[in-house]
């Protein structure tokens, strides 16, 4: 049974704004084994990432996985650290605030506008805190668009849980409708066309453009989860939209983790086979991500590129992810804008 606590006095007065809240997956707060721990801790603990029974999955996480993983996990973050911190929280942030701008942009300050939020579903800032600042802020609508293109229940639909856990308490719930995905969306295809067209624009046009989407447990796909078949109609799509022949563009999975069968055909082995083949030039662009993180600036672009090279490959382009491109900002703002329809 939920404990309600006392409502805040701001939380019941009739709020004007519309609250809109982006959610990426998250990032260490540091590129250090101390940072990494608690991060991983909370994201491998996630029964939608590790759908394996607790009892059995636990002791494996703390036993061995959170006293090794956490130093080589360091290792790689800090290649990709930068300045201002983690490539992930940056382009985040940035993103946020572009929409921020350009939801408002002409809109009248009178009934309240849109705050544009965003959270991480793993580390900070977490998403409760967001809701609860959203809630401080007057929302009485929020609308939740977790930044992934393709479902699954391994990342949007834990976006969920989260959202309902941290409303579990709530005496006074707001409206709240959810982005379930867009791997069709006009403006979002466009944006990852105009990327890759911008990319040989300037550095000329690959042998093949490999599109590599984050991997999972094939079981899932039998299980019944759209993931897979999300990833390919954008393959799909963005092929079209190039006019490549479809033997110019390869789909692949990549960050494999455990010893069990993932989806097929994976990024590193199918780059490896390409440079073997006589194909000298690869192209890769990860379609669902929406900023550069670990995964593309680390894995694709160094262990990637790396492993192309060595087997006979002589040039490798990683594009990068859309970050805050203004076709992308665009296209957020109109998928955005067709689901808070009826609340302005």
């Amino acid at each position: 049974m939920a404990h309600f606590r006392p409502e805040p006095s701001h939380a019941r007065q009739h709020g004007r704004c519309t609250g809109v809240l982006l959610v990426n997956l998250g990032t260490p707060d540091a590129p250090t084994a101390k940072a990494l721990r608690p991060w991983l801790r909370q994201f491998l603990s996630d029964p939608r990432v590790v759908e394996l029974p607790r009892l059995v999955w636990l002791p494996v996480l703390n036993g061995i996985i959170l006293t090794t993983r956490p130093a080589r996990s360091a290792e790689k973050y800090a290649s990709i650290w930068t300045a201002e911190g983690s490539p992930l929280r940056v382009h985040t942030e940035r993103l946020a605030a572009l929409l921020d701008d350009s939801l408002n942009r002409g809109h009248e300050t009178g009934n309240g506008g849109i705050a544009v939020a965003w959270a991480m579903r793993y580390g900070s800032p977490s998403i409760i805190d967001t809701l609860t600042e959203l809630r401080a802020h007057g929302a009485c609508r929020i609308l939740v668009v977790p930044l992934y293109p393709q479902f699954s229940g391994s990342t949007t639909a834990s976006v969920l849980d989260e959202v309902a856990l941290a409303m579990r308490a709530w005496r006074n719930l707001p409206d709240l409708r959810f982005v379930r995905s867009f791997p069709d969306a006009p403006g979002y295809i466009a944006a990852l066309a105009a990327s890759v067209r911008e990319h040989w624009a300037r550095h000329g046009q690959g042998d093949c453009l490999v599109a590599s989407f984050h991997g999972q447990p094939a079981r899932t796909d039998k299980l019944g989860d759209p993931y897979r078949t999300e990833c390919l109609t954008t393959a799909r799509l963005l092929g079209e939209a190039l006019a490549l022949p479809s033997e110019a563009l390869h789909v692949t999975f990549q960050s494999r983790f455990g010893r069990g069968k993932w989806l097929e055909p994976h990024t590193l082995p199918t780059l490896e086979s390409l440079a073997a083949s006589g194909v000298k030039r690869a192209d890769v662009i990860c379609p669902g991500f929406a900023a550069d993180c670990l995964e593309t600036l680390e894995e694709i672009a160094m262990l990637c590129r790396d492993a192309f090279i060595k087997r006979g490959g002589e040039t490798f382009h990683a594009i990068p992810c859309l970050n805050t491109r203004p076709e992308w900002v665009s296209a957020l703002d109109g998928i955005i804008r067709r689901h808070l329809a009826g609340w302005e």
